[in-house]
């Protein structure tokens, strides 16, 4: 109904001229002192005639309405769906919009191969600087000093951010490495958790972690870096204390901390891409795309994750490990 009022709107100056002219017949009829009715019959047959031309009008243009809107799904195919033209000036738009989508998918495959030389580049970049910290890895290993133990964690951190640069460039691509099985929970946080033994040494961090004994359908590797990036960010904001690794039902797994916390205006908004939150504007090394990742990714492993906090009393991150439909399913 709606391209029915359109369609009377776009002939509304036509139709008010035919008003007035009729008018006009009518007027001039009386003042000479004519029939009125010699002027109303060719006036009833004018406007029976405009009403069969205005339905005839209105068909035309509702075919032409289905196939626009058929042609806005169209994509790429839109130049050879376009039907042929009856007009002159039809075709003067035909060619125009044949134009305009060739400019167009021109300009895409080029866009589309600048970002594929990008994750080409950045993503062998990501793996070429993972030889030289695990040389440094290998040689800080041999040294037991304060020193050694304060670099290797900072080494740690470098690893993180390599992998964590690989994660980004892997999240929306076509090819995905994602393998799903059945995991032996604590083998996969006894690993996250090993990367991080020196920092928790070092700075007196206290663990909490007694095992879960629980098996999870999800993909072993992905899953360590989620955790990965939860314990790093639960040190990170602990000065001190403690950081608890936990089960509760669902399977539900939790890294909680003791730490400085989240501000409850943040705790909304802490899983969006490059949120850092009060904490991360006075920690200038914040990025705020840690979490974004672990949202991703689990959102890719068809898991849950969530967060509360209480600020001064530290947070917990909540990771749902049932499984769900999964983005790549």
């Amino acid at each position: 109904m709606s391209d029915f009022w359109r369609y009377l709107r776009s002939r509304l100056a036509l139709m008010l001229f035919l008003m007035g002219a009729a008018a006009l017949f009518t007027v001039a009829f009386a003042l000479y002192h004519l029939p009125l009715a010699a002027a109303a019959y060719p006036a009833a047959l004018t406007l029976a005639a405009g009403l069969c031309a205005l339905g005839v009008g209105y068909g035309r243009y509702a075919r032409k309405c289905r196939a626009l809107r058929k042609l806005q799904e169209a994509g790429e195919n839109l130049p050879s769906l376009l039907p042929a033209a009856k007009e002159p000036l039809e075709a003067e738009y035909r060619a125009l919009a044949v134009r305009l989508c060739a400019r167009h998918q021109a300009r895409e495959e080029e866009i589309s191969g600048q970002y594929r030389e990008r994750i080409a580049y950045y993503t062998l970049w990501a793996h070429q600087i993972k030889t030289p910290i695990a040389a440094m890895g290998l040689t800080l290993q041999n040294q037991d000093t304060a020193l050694s133990r304060q670099l290797m964690g900072q080494l740690t951190r470098i690893s993180q951010y390599a992998d964590m640069a690989l994660a980004y460039l892997r999240l929306d691509s076509e090819h995905t490495d994602y393998v799903i099985r059945s995991c032996d929970l604590d083998a996969v946080i006894r690993e996250a958790v090993k990367k991080f033994s020196g920092e928790f040494i070092r700075r007196g961090i206290h663990l909490e972690y007694k095992g879960v004994n629980q098996k999870v359908i999800t993909d072993e590797k992905w899953l360590e870096f989620v955790l990965e990036q939860l314990i790093s960010n639960a040190l990170k904001y602990t000065p001190a204390g403690s950081v608890a690794i936990y089960q509760e039902p669902g399977p539900t797994l939790c890294v909680a901390d003791t730490g400085i916390g989240i501000a409850p205006e943040d705790l909304p908004r802490i899983f969006e891409n490059g949120y850092t939150g009060i904490n991360g504007r006075r920690d200038k090394r914040a990025s705020g795309i840690g979490l974004y990742l672990c949202r991703r990714v689990c959102q890719n492993l068809g898991h849950e994750i969530s967060a509360e906090s209480t600020p001064g009393k530290g947070a917990t991150i909540r990771l749902n490990l049932a499984r769900r439909e999964s983005t790549y399913e």
